[in-house]
Formats: C-alpha cells, sequence, structure tokens
C-alpha cells in the first residue's frame, strides 16, 4: 500500500540538477559564493599575528588522536561484538608537513585466524557534506529508524541497533571530508587546497592510505562506498588509489552523479536521463501505469526515452507539428503531465516544474530527494516548489542523533564544532577543474569521472562495480547513471564486473526500512562473491588477459 506524507514545512531549496545532501549541510554543487566570516584557518592567522593567546581555541589536533569503546549487536540470529574507534588521521604534504587532520568512526570485529576481513570507507558527497548521512541511516550497527515515507518525529527520536548492518560481512569506516564533521586543514594549508575535484580526491586517497597502514590492513580486501557526490569521487578515487599502489577489491555507488557536463544549456540529454524517473514517479502518485508492474514500466520509460523521445529532442526545432504532438502524447502517458503543458515546455521539463505541475490538481508538490514525499507551496500556480519535503522530513533525526551518538555513546570529546557542511567554515569555493586518466584533452572543466572509473577496471580487471538506485531518485536519476555506465566501452570480457540493483525508494535508498533490507541483501551477496574471489588461490583469469599471453605477451 502506498503511503504518503503532506508536510507542511516552508524551507527554500534550490533544485539544480545534480547531487546535493540535505539541507541542514548542503553544499551546492553550482554555487561559489563570497565568505560570509573568515575560515578556522583564518582566524587562527588572524590571532597570531595579533599576539592573541590561542590556548581557549578549538583546534584540530595535529597527533592522531583515537577514541575506542567495546560494543555488540544482534545481526541475522547471532550477536557481534565490535569496537568502534572515533579519531583523527592526519594526511601530510610530499615533505611530511601535515595538512589536514580527517575525522572518522571506524567498527570493527576481532578477525579469525588466517581470514582476512574486507574493510569499506564510506562517505557521502556535496561536495561539501559530512558523513553522518550514511554513518546514522545505513549500515552501522546502530541507526536513525526511519518510516516509509513519513515526516520524522521531533525529540525523543528512535535510534538503536541496525538489522541490516554489514558489520559480519566488512569492516566500516565512515570518514569526513576536510572542511566537514571534525576534519580541519592544519598550519598553513587553506580550505582551498581541499575544495575542488582532484585536490578533494587526493585528501580521500592519503586518508584512506594512512588508516590502511596504521591498522596494518594492506593485505585485506578494500572496497570504497560513495553516495551522492561521494560517487564522483569514488570514481576518481578508485584510479587514484591504484594508480598510488593501493588497488581495490570493489567500488559501490550509491545514487550516481558521473557527469556534470549533461547539465549545461542545450545538452538534452538531462531531459532524456529524467523521463524514466519522471514515470516512475507518476507511477506511484497513480497518475500513470495503472495496472502495470513498477519494473516494467521503467523499461518501456527507457524505451520510449532512449528511442522516439530521444530522436525528437535531437531534432530541435526541425521537429514537425505532428511529430510534437505524437511524442507529446507519448510523453504524456509516461509522465501523467498534460500534452498541452508538455508542448508549451518544447517536450523539456525542468525538474522544478514537474515538481509542481504532477499534482498541481491537488495543490501539493513532490520531493527532489525522494518524490513519495509531498509539500505544499502557498499557492498552487507556482513554477517550483517553495521547500523539498524529502529533506526536511528527516535532517532533524539525523544531525541530533549524531551529536548524541558521538559524545555519549562514543564518548568523543572535544571543543570544536561538528560541521555538517564545509559552508559552516566560511569561504566554499569549489573547483570543478579534473584532469582525468591520459589527459590528452587537457582538463575537464566539468567533471565526467567515468573515464577514471574505466581506467581503473581496465586496469585491473578484478575490480567490481556496484551501482545501486532509487527509482524515486530525483537529485541523480537512474537513468543518466545507466548511460554514464554503460558508456565505459568495457571489453566483454570486463562487463560483468559491473552490477545495477533498483529499490523503491529515493535518494537515500536506506530511509525506506524494507528496500534497505532488500540492498542489505545484495550487498551479502556481492560481498560474497568478493571475498571468495579474492580468497582463492587462484583468481578468475579474464578472457582478456588470457589473450594477450596466449599471444606471447607477458604482462610486467
Amino acid at each position: 500500500m502506498r503511503k504518503t506524507a503532506l508536510l507542511l514545512f516552508a524551507a527554500a531549496l534550490p533544485v539544480a540538477a545534480l547531487a546535493q545532501p540535505p539541507r541542514a549541510q548542503r553544499a551546492e554543487a553550482t554555487a561559489n559564493a563570497p565568505a560570509a566570516a573568515a575560515t578556522a584557518g583564518e582566524r587562527r592567522d588572524g590571532a597570531a599575528r595579533a599576539g592573541d593567546d590561542r590556548k581557549d581555541w578549538a583546534l584540530p589536533p595535529v597527533a592522531e588522536q583515537t577514541k575506542t569503546s567495546e560494543h555488540s549487536v544482534a545481526v541475522r540470529g547471532g550477536v557481534i561484538a565490535y569496537r568502534a574507534t572515533a579519531g583523527t588521521l592526519t594526511i601530510r604534504d610530499k615533505d611530511g608537513k601535515p595538512t589536514a587532520s580527517v575525522f572518522y568512526v571506524a567498527y570493527t570485529t576481532p578477525r579469525a585466524l588466517g581470514r582476512r576481513k574486507p574493510v569499506t570507507f564510506f562517505y557521502n558527497g556535496g561536495p561539501g557534506s559530512a558523513s553522518l548521512w550514511l554513518h546514522m541511516g545505513s549500515f552501522g550497527p546502530l541507526r536513525v529508524q526511519t518510516a516509509n515515507p513519513e515526516y520524522i518525529r521531533p525529540a525523543p527520536y528512535a535510534f538503536g541497533p541496525n538489522p541490516d548492518t554489514l558489520l559480519d560481512k566488512t569492516d566500516l569506516v565512515f570518514i569526513d571530508a576536510v572542511g566537514t564533521g571534525y576534519s580541519r586543514p592544519l598550519g598553513d594549508a587553506k580550505p582551498a587546497d581541499f575544495f575542488g575535484v582532484d585536490q578533494d580526491v587526493d585528501a580521500f586517497a592519503k586518508a584512506i592510505m594512512r588508516y590502511v597502514t596504521k591498522n596494518a590492513r594492506w593485505n585485506d580486501p578494500k572496497v570504497i562506498f560513495g553516495e551522492s557526490y561521494g560517487t564522483t569521487r569514488s570514481a576518481a578515487l578508485a584510479y587514484a588509489l591504484q594508480d598510488r599502489g593501493m588497488a581495490l577489491n570493489g567500488v559501490v555507488l550509491l545514487s550516481s552523479i558521473l557527469n556534470y557536463g549533461i547539465r549545461q544549456p542545450g545538452f538534452d540529454q538531462l531531459y532524456i536521463g529524467y523521463l524514466p524517473s519522471y514515470a516512475a514517479t507518476a507511477w506511484y502518485h497513480r497518475k500513470a501505469g495503472a495496472g502495470t508492474d513498477l519494473d516494467a514500466w521503467v523499461e518501456q520509460a527507457r524505451q520510449f526515452a532512449n528511442g522516439p523521445y530521444a530522436t525528437a529532442l535531437a531534432k530541435g526545432q526541425d521537429l514537425s507539428a505532428e511529430e510534437e504532438n505524437q511524442v507529446a502524447q507519448a510523453m504524456s502517458r509516461f509522465t501523467g503531465l498534460s500534452p498541452d503543458f508538455l508542448r508549451r515546455a518544447n517536450l523539456r521539463v525542468d525538474l522544478s516544474r514537474f515538481q509542481t505541475e504532477l499534482l498541481r490538481d491537488r495543490r501539493q508538490t513532490i520531493g527532489r530527494f525522494d518524490s513519495r514525499y509531498l509539500g505544499t507551496n502557498p499557492d498552487a500556480a507556482g513554477e517550483r516548489p517553495e521547500y523539498d519535503p524529502s529533506d526536511t522530513a528527516i535532517s532533524g533525526a539525523f544531525i541530533a542523533n549524531l551529536h548524541d551518538y558521538l559524545s555519549r555513546e562514543i564518548g568523543y570529546d572535544t571543543d570544536m564544532d561538528y560541521r555538517l557542511s564545509a559552508r559552516e567554515g566560511g569561504d566554499f569555493r569549489w573547483n570543478w577543474e579534473h584532469r582525468a586518466p591520459g589527459g590528452g584533452q587537457g582538463a575537464q572543466q566539468q567533471p565526467a569521472v567515468t573515464v577514471d572509473l574505466a581506467a581503473a577496471m581496465r586496469t585491473n580487471p578484478y575490480l567490481k562495480v556496484l551501482s545501486l538506485n532509487g527509482y524515486y531518485d530525483m537529485a541523480t536519476p537512474f537513468f543518466s547513471t545507466e548511460r554514464d555506465l554503460k558508456h565505459m566501452m568495457l571489453e566483454p570480457s570486463q562487463r560483468g564486473n559491473l552490477e545495477f540493483r533498483y529499490y523503491q525508494a529515493g535518494h537515500m535508498v536506506y530511509l525506506n526500512p524494507d528496500e534497505l533490507h532488500r540492498m542489505r541483501g545484495d550487498l551479502d551477496r556481492w560481498y560474497d562473491t568478493l571475498t571468495a574471489e579474492a580468497r582463492s588461490p587462484v583468481p578468475p583469469q579474464p578472457a582478456s588477459v588470457g589473450r594477450a599471453r596466449t599471444g606471447g605477451q607477458t604482462p610486467n
């Protein structure tokens, strides 16, 4: 039975077509606004120049700190004992000078004799988001208890054991990007040293390698797990780590944004990517697809988007009136919008217009992170939603539980503020320039990181990639993800290393408890395959390598 929540909150929210974390910690991917206040580093520099006594300043530690505690959690009919470690990793430049203190929380179990347990590194995106969303909501031993899809009541919140934790399959490490959480630049390092596509990847590569070295995990299977802009990071990070000598076993991409170039004016691929998500949303709200299974309905929408719809958009103003009418009628069938509205929009429906138009007759808007959530505008004539109900519905519970958990349960003691967003530190300017492997075309001005991921998969033919997608995610539509990953042009022998899974959920799939359980099952099987291959004395040999050897060429 489909449930909806009518939410009456008014928090203005941009709706640009790219990955963003919820409102309370949003770092807008398109904006580089002037700073409202000086950064922490600038304040320290100013205090030093003025000769102020800084003994009362809340500063990040140069020396690495850890706070450990022992716990247990019931999982799959048994009890798992685990250690929680909250601490910092100090990353350094090529000369060994400390540049940043990176905060993390790790959950590890005692290792069985002779067994190498995987370790998975989790992070959210933004860019500029702390990783509390994955930490508090997904696969840790404890999580915020969420319903589907409903507004979470104010405190006290339900927070407790997570029966869908992955701790029996992999150790878990949640990392906050520099400038978020308790992660900060050190010394004379500036935020700009970390606020950029490549700068961010470099910092995460150093932090992961430092954790692996500090905890003697070099010979354990390793996985990276990113959500939203975290998938942008992961695609580039997989190659960066490999280039530095750390070959990963797996990459998990949850709610992906892998190519920012499609947002530029004049490109129609964005509209094609959205159409199956519009169809799924119209199906959920009973505006389209009556009597059809959701998966089958979405597949029909894919075929239409890749076929007649893409062909019509490619014709631009040369599209005849008759053709336009035919496509508008077909679009109306999938989207639930009237043919007249679609024609007036030139068959190109921006997300904000879809959010306000679909349920205009009910005087309701729909969510961006999760289009099942409902909101209202001051009137029913607007062009865009005044807020995102799928954001305001959950933010309070996640933020409150994170603060309570770190201080009361983990006992991590610091005078610093936990920054939900890097914007809280002042001047947040993201450098979107990216130098992909090869570099023959120079730096990308809008990152398209499937170039990096494809290079990593070609050079490491055992690298597994799992793409997890929500049908109702309007921030990172699943069809765009499919297109990007299927254009990596992998060899037939390596295409089996790329898998897709889909859920009746939004951007944060784990908010839906039923789909979280399904996703956990999919990940269980994926980790079983990954670890079985890692433990095999003779890993399966890709056909491409075998052909090279039979041809008399031995890899270096």
